[in-house]
């Protein structure tokens, strides 16, 4: 893990597109600005770790047939 020390206003680049900014510092809490293209997701860890899980538990997850022809019904609606 790269550890970089930043005071308020400065900044850290993620290749050539995607800069980390401090905002402001309040005792525990820092606020960060992130400045990226459109098309990057960014996620706080504890979003993107539920997305993950919740992903993993439904591709895992079987309908039986009677499951499937009910969803092709609604969606056929």
């Amino acid at each position: 893990m790269l550890v970089l020390s930043r005071k308020k206003g400065e900044s850290i680049m993620l290749g050539d597109h995607i800069e980390l900014v401090v905002l402001s510092i309040e005792g525990e809490n820092v606020r960060i600005g992130i400045n990226a293209p459109k098309q990057v997701e960014i996620y706080r860890k504890e979003v993107f770790e539920s997305i993950q899980k919740a992903n993993r538990e439904a591709a895992t997850h079987t309908l039986s047939p009677i499951q499937i022809g009910k969803l092709v019904r609604k969606k056929s609606e």
